[in-house]
């Protein structure tokens, strides 16, 4: 039986990867995105390989994504695996002198968008008794760090959530798994600092960080691990990047 995805933020980065990957296998693709013509061009592309269903959709709406969530073609409408991918990060300042508005784009996108997206999905999934979520964290949402402070919380927020559905779908046979990447050279840090490609590209400078293929290669895994088994969390970095010293202010 062919299975279908659903994968929000389709349009780049992981997401993009993901709806690369799982339409090699055969899988039917409900892909989400903001850019209808960055759509476009991934349907052309893809649906040679698969069926696949575009929706342009800002995930902020809740509800335009309810309401499009229980309009999905009969088609597309058992949803096997959804992937919570949708989000960002805004800036870099001290949480003294970030821009509110970015933190609400954060906490709308990263936390709002994630539990809209479940909540439209998840009724389905219990009444099927089958199903799987697959949130993308980060290891923001684990270790602090300057800067970090409204994208880091939105990311514990997933975790936590993550682990809550687990507590709420007990005796069900759906799977719930939050995947916490570290640095990744995707289209982030052009989108944290606002289109400035050059310090974008700085973050990466020498060094060998993750790509969106190998995201998308543990999204694949996870999704195709036997029934029985639940990944409730992982935690992956480049091997280049680690933890730092706890930091000791001196008068």
């Amino acid at each position: 039986m062919v299975k279908t995805i659903v994968i929000s933020g389709a349009t780049s980065g992981f997401g993009r990867s993901c709806a690369e990957r799982f339409a090699e296998e055969g899988w039917k693709l409900v892909l989400i995105g903001r850019r209808a013509k960055r759509l476009e061009e991934m349907w052309k592309e893809l649906s040679v390989k698969t069926d696949i269903f575009t929706i342009t959709l800002d995930v902020q709406d809740r509800g335009k994504v309810f309401e499009t969530f229980e309009s999905l073609p009969v088609d597309f409408s058992k949803i096997d695996v959804l992937v919570n991918n949708a989000g960002l990060a805004m800036g870099l300042a001290p949480a003294f002198k970030a821009d509110i508005n970015d933190w609400d784009t954060m906490i709308d996108t990263n936390i709002k968008g994630l539990v809209y997206c479940t909540r439209a999905l998840l009724p389905g999934m219990v009444k099927r008794n089958a199903g799987q979520i697959i949130n993308i964290g980060s290891i923001s949402g684990n270790w602090p760090y300057p800067g970090g402070n409204v994208y880091g919380a939105t990311k514990a927020f997933v975790q936590q959530f993550s682990r809550n559905l687990r507590a709420d779908l007990h005796g069900t046979k759906i799977r719930v798994t939050n995947l916490e990447p570290g640095i990744a050279e995707t289209e982030f840090s052009i989108v944290r600092f606002k289109g400035d490609e050059e310090r974008a590209d700085k973050v990466y400078k020498d060094i060998q960080a993750l790509k969106a293929g190998d995201i998308s290669d543990i999204v694949w895994w996870i999704a195709n691990t036997p029934e029985h088994i639940n990944v409730n969390q992982i935690e992956v970095m480049p091997t280049c990047q680690t933890w730092g010293p706890l930091k000791i202010h001196r008068e």
